[in-house]
Order: C-alpha cells, then structure tokens, then sequence
C-alpha cells in the first residue's frame, strides 16, 4: 500500500517506493542455491539478469514473524547502503512470499573459487586485492553503523572476470547500538569472534554486548585463507575450532607469513576486540604492504570448473548462493547452451 511521501509499508520498516519489486515483472529460472531459510534463483527483471533470493515465512507464529523481522532489516540495510564492493540490490517485496532481488554475480563464491584452486594459492597480489575489495566494504558498512556478523568466503562473490570481490548477505547483519544488546552465538562457527562467547557458557540466543570488532576477527581469518588457501583450523569441526579460539586463544599460525602481513592479520584476531584496528586502518596496512611487493609475472588465467549446485549448510543463509552455478541433468543439449530468452524464465505472479 503506498502513501504520499512515496514509501511502501512492508513489516516492521518503511520500504521506498522505487525499491517495491513489482511481481507482474519478475520470471523465476532456474534454482542456484539453497540455505537454511532461503531458495536462490536466477531471474529477470525488466529483462535484467537478476538474483532472486525467496525466503521462507516459517510455520509457527514465533517462527513467521522472526523471519520477517530479519527480512526487514535486511532490506532496511540493503536498500540504504551501496558500494562497488556490495552486492546490488536492486529491490524486495513482501506479497506474496518475501523476495529480494540483487545482481547476478557470475564468478561464483570465494569458497568455491579457491576450492577449485587447491593445492595452488592465489598470486600475493591478488589475495591482497581481494582482501582490500572485503575491507573497502566492510568500512562502508561500519561507517552507516551495520555490524555484519557472518563474514566469511561463502558470503564473498567474485564478478566475471574474477577481478572483483562483494560481500553478500545481510542476512545477520544489525546495526549497531550503544545500549543495545544482540544475540550471542552469531555468524558461522569457524570464522566467529570469541567475543561471542563467554567465560561462563551462554545459552543459544541469550543476549550480550560486542560491537563491530566482531568484523575484524572474521576478517582476519578470511585473510589467512586468502593467503594459504587452506580451511583454517583445519583438522577441527567448527565448533572444536570456535571452543579453540575463544578458550584457549588458539589461532591460525601466522609463521610462514610475510611480517607486514603476519601483523596485519595477528592484530585483526587479537583477544580484545578494543585492541582490533578499524577497517580504515586495515585498509591502509593493506595498501602499504601491497606497495612493498613487486608486480606478479604474467600468467593464464585458471579456469574455473562449476558443479553441481551444493547445499549450503544451516548455519549459512541463502544469499551466500549467489553464483552462477544451475542444477542440470549432465547432459546438455544443444539449445540450451544457446541465448537465454524470457520464455526460460516462469513467471512470478503464476507460481505464487
């Protein structure tokens, strides 16, 4: 329902009325990946190539209207926020499933990226690159005061040309209060900041003050797979490897690190979130030590293989599917490697 100021009522926040998806518009394609509370799918709208991410409502009241809070707040961030190094948005609707449509990213995720990468590593350059594209968007989301709270290479997608990096997924994502206090245990295990533990153990979903260093931890661990394209802790379960680092101080060896790097990422994952450099402040450690290297040697570009769509483990929201991977049968046929048309896509309003 619109009103005269040009915004449109949809749950707990006011969305704007250029950013309403209109459904008549949207066709649906095929499924590219699957999470816990989202379907990802590829689509059109207004004959753009889109992401089309359709989230579950839930079936118990307390379920139905927890989801459409996250919902809100994710659109709330989304539609306020933009940067080269942030995925797209380009609207939502709520009527009649919750939908949120962003570009579609056809480099696939930084997990599946280096995955197919392994045992090589990424040329220093380019891992730096990468990590500077996560920082720069990561100081713009902590200059409008948004605490992401689920970096990791699942949630990071790469462009094409597999030059760029964006951050995904906003679907864990608060802003960031003085007074207010947020739910412990958030984010995924493996790359999660001891801060969201405690001393004396929480209970799944009871509250507790951090703030946005929470942010530079992941980032740290991030960086150092960037760096050895290996899983960190590696040989522990992602509950084992999140009990390491918040009890016991455990972490990644930094030993065979360049220096400038080794205290790049040991200061992003110190224990004392107060004692964590801002991501301004990354950014320039970044910028300096890339100024020390020399340029890579020419080299062909590694061809990445896609599989089969994968899905995402429930600690991992739907977004972080945004790649250009379809489900198909293995046996190709010729037609349809050809163009896409509208006439691939069903359409929204008929299937819903």
């Amino acid at each position: 329902m619109g009103s005269a100021n040009g915004f449109y009522s949809v749950g707990e926040f006011d969305l704007e009325g250029k950013w309403l998806i209109d459904p008549k518009h949207l066709f649906v394609g095929p499924k590219i990946g699957e999470g816990a509370h989202a379907k990802v799918y590829e689509g059109k709208y207004k004959n753009q190539t889109v992401a089309v991410k359709i989230l579950h409502r839930g079936d118990t009241p307390e379920e139905i209207a927890k989801r459409e809070a996250r919902f809100a707040r994710e659109v709330a961030m989304l539609s306020r926020v933009q940067h080269k190094n942030l995925v797209k948005f380009i609207g939502a609707c709520k009527d009649p499933v919750m939908v949120i449509v962003t570009e579609l990213l056809l480099g696939g995720t930084l997990r599946k990226y280096l995955l197919n990468m392994r045992p090589s590593c990424l040329d220093m350059r380019v891992a730096v690159g990468f990590a500077l594209d996560i920082a720069r968007a990561m100081e713009c989301l902590h200059s409008h005061g948004i605490i992401h709270r689920d970096l990791k290479p699942e949630n990071l997608i790469l462009t094409a040309d597999h030059k760029t990096v964006k951050l995904a997924d906003f679907g864990l994502a608060r802003e960031e209060s003085l007074t207010e206090m947020m739910t412990a245990e958030t984010g995924t295990y493996r790359w999660m900041a001891p801060e969201l533990y405690s001393t004396v153990t929480l209970r799944h979903g009871e509250k507790k003050h951090y703030n946005n260093k929470v942010d530079a931890y992941s980032f740290a661990i991030v960086l150092w797979e960037l760096i050895h394209n290996k899983l960190p802790f590696e040989g522990m379960s992602n509950l084992q490897a999140a009990y390491a680092a918040a009890f016991k101080n455990v972490r990644p060896s930094v030993d065979n690190l360049p220096e400038d790097l080794a205290c790049i990422v040991s200061s992003c994952w110190k224990e004392d979130p107060n004692d964590r450099p801002s991501f301004s402040q990354i950014i320039q450690m970044l910028l300096h030590y890339l100024s020390t290297i020399s340029p890579p040697e020419p080299v062909i570009p590694q061809r990445i293989f896609t599989s089969k769509n994968s899905v995402l483990p429930p600690e991992s929201p739907g977004t972080s599917a945004l790649m250009a991977t379809r489900e198909n049968s293995g046996d190709t046929s010729t037609s349809e490697m050809e163009p896409r048309s509208r006439s691939f896509f069903f359409c929204f309003n008929q299937c819903y």
